[in-house]
């Protein structure tokens, strides 16, 4: 509880340093910007409100990116009360959401047709465009970043976007936080298993230069016994930009600790007995985390037509975990520690030219140094019995890519670009000495070709092909010697058609289908080796429908549903028997939606759905088939005055029992939670 007093004391320290209480923003909850005014010649879509930048200036943004792109408002996340911040991406078409529910190691999110297993992270994670990725993949640092901070969400579906490269398999999601402004809010909730929250996000601007802080509070007893969760992050953003020169530099500093129980997991048996129940062999379990990142932004115009931007960056994850899997199963100790460095530059030439229409051409550079820790014990009730891993290594990627957008007439769009990624590194295991090289990945070549025609007002037809690449993870990334050659980076290529119509303003909405075929696919095995093994050449494939219709002022109804498979189709040697097999933990299909309505300007009324099919648990594809569910969350917010707002909400309405499920040899299982209810105050200053 002293965390909770110390989060209140830097709440009102800052509240008294306020002096303006403009935020820019209407008292009531109107949905009168949830559609965009509808745009040409691209492929985006946006749901809730937005803030928009009055010139195309500086890098292109994943609006340029012609693929299912997708942009979530703050209207549709300040509001939500969530435990971890990848709940947010419900809301988000084509999202698969994987929920643990293992204290720290709560869950993820993933896309076109990868699953969440930690297996595969095919997600490239961005913070305000700096990369948030750990050495495996996995969006730790998703956490550091609150609802209430959080601007807008974008996520790029696809293989045709050049800007990134590792873990930019399926996609990219990056998180815009608020900078700028005079405004101070915050919000305290309580609710269902003893859950307390509160946020706050501020900001001061004076002149030239501007001050943003945001924090978080939370902690809860949880659904299931010995599920209780303790963690807090802090954050400033400090930017100067003279009004009568051309540039802009700010540094941005969180910071993330979390202490978490695990309940662990349940048998079938188990599971009809008691869903709350932990296993008496999990009493030890729990996990320490923290998390920081530091990255310093530089963004100029050289000329009216030429830009540059620069960013540089340190992450660092020190995670300690003490995990049971299964009574007949040791405890571990598993110890995480990964320091990150890099830099991302980017050049951006926008010249006129009198017989095109638009011309951008683009070229970046990026690159990432890493050096991590990977560490395991055997115990008994947190008590070290022997070591069992001890891995150092270092991993460095280096990558650049150029792009160009040409067109040449007002219903034609062009985009080709190419990306190179290289990569190098050491690996040592303290254990027996043994050191191995990286695996010789030489150059990536990834060429991307893009172009959308506007044959009608309304009206845009795209398509994409391209292809991004995996490589090895930990130990998998370097070579063991009985291998003569080590592992070939994984070259995935994808392609997509779709058509984003808006026929009248309030409609708009796409319709996609795609594919992305696999050589090499290399998954992550959770062992002692911590090295990566190949299923072989994989096909994935998937339809998406979405739309967001207004069709009166104060109604919005959006909904979105994805088909989607991914097949083995030549499986490694050894598991031959898993040719023309799904593969594990993919739902057949995804849903989300919902329904927002303003009874009265200043009471808001909004419903929310995620739903998904059923998914095997195992590549054999035996042992049945798990995971469906319909999820439904009903939100009420009552704006008393422009400073003082009321919210009320109820998670899981109907008391659906949903679950996620994996596969030891026998099924295990993990409830999620039971209906919720969760009361708030939001303060505006």
């Amino acid at each position: 509880m002293k965390k909770r007093s110390l989060f209140f004391t830097f709440i009102s320290i800052y509240a008294v340093n306020i002096h303006a209480a403009s935020d820019n923003q209407s008292s009531g909850y109107s949905n009168s910007s949830a559609l965009p005014t509808a745009q040409p010649d691209n492929s985006y879509l946006t749901l809730g409100t937005m803030v928009v930048s009055g010139s195309d200036t500086g890098p292109l943004k994943s609006q340029d990116m012609l693929t299912s792109v997708d942009i979530l408002g703050q209207s549709m996340i300040e509001h939500e009360n969530v435990d971890f911040s990848w709940e947010l991406f419900r809301k988000l078409p084509g999202i698969t959401i994987t929920n643990f529910n293992q204290g720290n190691v709560s869950g993820e999110f993933s896309m076109r047709g990868f699953n969440g297993e930690g297996e595969i992270n095919a997600v490239k994670l961005l913070l305000d465009g700096i990369p948030a990725n750990s050495n495996s993949g996995n969006m730790e640092y998703l956490d550091m970043v609150n609802p209430l901070d959080i601007q807008s969400i974008e996520l790029v579906r696809g293989t045709n976007d050049p800007r990134y490269g590792l873990h930019n398999i399926a996609g990219n999601a990056n998180i815009t936080t608020r900078t700028g402004g005079n405004y101070a809010k915050g919000r305290v909730n309580y609710g269902s298993f003893d859950t307390f929250d509160a946020q706050f996000s501020g900001g001061v601007e004076t002149g030239d230069f501007t001050q943003n802080y945001y924090g978080t509070y939370r902690e809860s007893s949880g659904y299931r016994d010995h599920a209780e969760m303790d963690r807090f992050s802090l954050g400033g953003k400090w930017f100067y930009a003279p009004e009568n020169e051309n540039f802009r530099l700010g540094i941005i500093a969180r910071w993330y600790e979390s202490d978490a129980d695990s309940p662990g997991y349940l048998t079938l048996e188990e599971l009809r007995q008691s869903p709350t129940q932990s296993p008496d062999f999990n009493n030890s379990d729990r996990g320490k985390r923290q998390l920081g990142q530091i990255s310093g932004h530089l963004d100029m115009e050289l000329t009216d037509e030429l830009s540059w931007s620069l960013k540089s960056y340190a992450n660092r994850i020190d995670d300690s975990r003490f995990v049971r899997f299964a009574e007949r199963f040791s405890q571990q100790e598993r110890i995480t520690e990964e320091n990150h460095y890099g830099a991302i530059t980017t050049m951006t030439y926008r010249p006129e030219v009198a017989i095109l229409d638009d011309l951008v051409l683009e070229g970046g550079f990026d690159f990432q140094q890493q050096d991590n820790k990977s560490i395991r014990y055997v115990t008994a009730d947190r008590d070290r019995q022997r070591q069992s891993r001890h891995q150092e290594f270092d991993f460095a990627v280096y990558g650049g890519y150029v792009q160009a957008i040409v067109k040449p007439t007002s219903w034609l769009k062009l985009v080709p670009a190419v990306r190179i990624d290289s990569a190098s590194g050491n690996f040592s295991n303290r254990l027996n000495g043994q050191k191995r090289d990286l695996n010789d990945y030489d150059i990536i070549w990834q060429p991307k070709f893009s172009a959308v025609i506007t044959p009608f007002d309304g009206y845009s037809l795209y398509g994409n092909w391209g292809r991004t690449f995996q490589v090895g993870i930990g130990a998998g990334a370097f070579r063991n010697r009985s291998e003569i050659e080590g592992l070939n980076p994984s070259i995935n290529e994808g392609w997509e058609v779709g058509l984003k119509f808006s026929p009248v303003n309030w409609l708009d909405g796409r319709l996609a289908y795609w594919e992305q075929d696999a050589t090499n696919e290399v998954r992550r095995l959770f062992n002692a080796s911590n090295d990566s093994a190949n299923i072989g050449e994989t096909k994935r494939r998937g339809v998406d429908v979405q739309f967001n219709l207004r069709p009166v002022d104060p109604l919005l109804i959006w909904a979105a549903y994805s088909w989607q498979e991914g097949i083995i189709k030549r499986p490694q040697p050894n598991e031959l028997e898993t040719r023309g097999n799904e593969i594990d933990h993919i739902p057949e299909f995804i849903f989300s939606g919902g329904i927002d309505y303003d009874i009265i300007p200043n009471l808001r009324a909004s419903f929310n759905a995620y739903a998904q099919g059923n998914y095997y648990i195992n590549r054999a594809n035996t042992g049945g088939q798990f995971g469906d569910y319909f999820l439904i969350n009903l939100a009420l917010n009552y704006q008393v005055t422009d400073n003082l707002g009321l919210e009320f909400q109820v998670t899981n309405l109907t008391n659906e029992f949903w679950e996620y499920v994996w596969d030891i040899g026998n099924s295990l299982h993990s409830p999620g939670d039971e209906r919720a209810f969760y009361g708030g105050v939001t303060m505006q200053f």
